[in-house]
């Protein structure tokens, strides 16, 4: 088969790549780089460096295309707080902009990357598909947004589209900005340091973290699956972790002693959060295959930046801090 897959140089899409370019499929990557890095994709790859409001650019990357994998989004709940126009521009109007294009070339199926962030506070956990969104931030109002577009349009124009709301991924590879970085990399980062953990909240706020491979096994088969069109899919690991508990783990995994650094005057997000995973194993025969504790090896021993830190930091045993 023939793939483009946008935004394919980030963690998330060049896995995929490297996924999907091992099983035989041709793939194409449209990435405007503002997240992503060409280094992580494969040689074989045709890489296009834009953006997806750039039809022109699409018809011709969508030229011989089975399916389209639609990562590219800007991604940082407090970032999009500030910012909630360039949020819109980017995840919603970057939707419909590549929407246009596939029904333009007759392209016949889309799976997008969503977000369990839509779902919000709910009483009811684990969350399941049909729960009434209750978006916190602009950006899960913009994921929320290109969901409705994409199955709304997608209907109009007969292409298939499935949306797949994918929780707290993490796995080796994945980035660490300076501002706003996903919570995995960071306390690894701080934890093998001997620094501060910082902590907003108590850390009794729970997420579903979800290891990479497993969340490529759900896009592979969401390519091809029968029955998903227009619908809406959770991918998570199905296991509630508290950010203490990450924490803990953490220093577990790495044989140091956490020092956690707790900040009560800090938006800690939503309460908790946990997939329902009984969609994804009756349409895509989804099982998640690696559960956190194992996970985070595979990041500390995977990951060349923790390498190269454990070796310029010296081991302290749990205890000894």
């Amino acid at each position: 088969m023939q793939f483009l897959i946008t935004g394919g140089a980030g963690f998330v899409g060049s896995a995929l790549v490297r996924r999907l370019v091992a099983l035989g499929h041709d793939v194409r990557v449209l990435d405007d780089l503002s997240a992503g890095d060409p280094s992580r994709l494969p040689e074989n790859v045709t890489f296009s460096r834009g953006d997806v409001n750039d039809v022109p650019r699409l018809w011709t990357l969508l030229q011989g295309v089975d399916c389209v994998y639609h990562l590219a989004a800007r991604v940082s709940v407090p970032e999009s707080v500030r910012y909630p126009r360039d949020y819109n521009a980017a995840n919603v109007g970057g939707t419909v902009s590549v929407m246009e294009a596939m029904r333009d070339v007759g392209v016949g199926r889309l799976v997008f990357a969503s977000s369990g962030a839509i779902y919000g506070n709910q009483k009811q956990q684990p969350m399941t598909e049909s729960l009434s969104p209750d978006p916190r931030s602009p950006y899960a109002v913009s994921k929320l947004a290109a969901e409705y577009y994409i199955h709304t349009i997608g209907r109009l124009w007969n292409v298939e589209t499935v949306s797949l709301r994918v929780f707290n991924a993490y796995g080796p590879g994945q980035q660490l900005p300076a501002a706003h970085p996903p919570v995995i990399p960071q306390f690894m980062h701080q934890v093998i340091g001997n620094g501060s953990v910082v902590i907003h909240g108590n850390g009794m706020q729970s997420r579903d973290f979800v290891y990479i491979d497993d969340v490529v096994n759900a896009l592979v088969r969401a390519a091809t699956a029968p029955n998903v069109d227009r619908r809406v899919i959770n991918v998570g690991s199905g296991v509630e972790t508290t950010i203490n508990g990450v924490a803990r783990l953490i220093g577990e995994v790495t044989n140091r002693e956490p020092h956690l650094l707790h900040v009560a005057d800090q938006n800690a997000g939503v309460l908790r959060m946990c997939a329902d995973l009984t969609l994804a194993k009756d349409l895509l025969s989804y099982q998640p295959k690696v559960f956190l504790e194992e996970g985070l090896r595979y990041v500390l021993n995977g990951d060349p930046r923790f390498a190269a830190q454990r070796e310029i930091t010296p081991t302290q045993e749990p205890g000894s801090g």
